[in-house]
């Protein structure tokens, strides 16, 4: 049986896996993304920049598989971002931060960058990877300040890339999306399903682990 090893502790990833059928082995990596950023530059696409992170990421989780697991699975990396006015948001550092974010997204749309990196393990080596990015355009609306400040204090935007979720209390706040709903919350299964046939595997193989 082949396995799905999580290289995220993103809750949202996996509550999109788990939604999805199938419960994945999490294996949370721990890369400095301060670090795999810097190496980038400044003027890395944001595109560059998220498949960067995921692929660190998956690849660093590799060494922690067990020998009975990377027989037969495929290690998934992801990273998500917000493009929203020339910049490049991941998640706040601070309710300061947060709110700030906010107050320059109000009103406006913004494109959540997922990067995703499929690792595909077989017989205890590298079989393929497989790395790519999904781009989704978010809408949001503008919160009262009362309601914002009862988010801010909530914590939640602290957690998530850009200060914002699709599937918590800022849904409440999100006006729309263009494109794909699931790359917002963490993966996106469209890209995902394409990554996992490149590797030579079907979704169906994959709800059973």
């Amino acid at each position: 049986m082949t396995r799905l090893v999580l290289a995220s502790a993103s809750p949202g990833r996996l509550k999109v896996l788990r939604q999805a059928g199938i419960d994945p082995l999490v294996i949370v990596s721990g890369v400095d993304e301060d670090a795999v950023t810097a190496t980038l530059g400044s003027d890395a696409a944001p595109a560059d920049v998220v498949c960067a992170l995921a692929q660190a990421k998956a690849q660093q989780v590799l060494p922690h598989v067990d020998d009975a697991i990377s027989a037969d699975c495929v290690v998934v990396g992801g990273d998500s971002m917000l493009y929203l006015n020339g910049t490049l948001c991941g998640k706040p550092r601070s309710v300061a931060d947060a709110r700030r974010q906010w107050h320059a997204m109000a009103g406006c749309a913004g494109q959540l960058y997922t990067g995703h990196c499929v690792v595909r393990l077989l017989d205890n080596e590298v079989a393929s990877t497989e790395v790519e990015n999904a781009v989704t355009t978010v809408h949001f609306g503008s919160p009262p300040p009362q309601d914002l400040e009862a988010y801010l204090a909530s914590g939640e935007s602290l957690r998530v890339a850009g200060g914002f979720t699709l599937d918590g209390l800022s849904s409440w706040f999100i006006n729309g999306v263009d494109g794909d709903p699931s790359n917002v919350i963490g993966l996106s299964l469209p890209l995902l399903r394409e990554l996992l046939e490149r590797a030579g595997l079907s979704v169906a193989t994959l709800w059973a682990g």
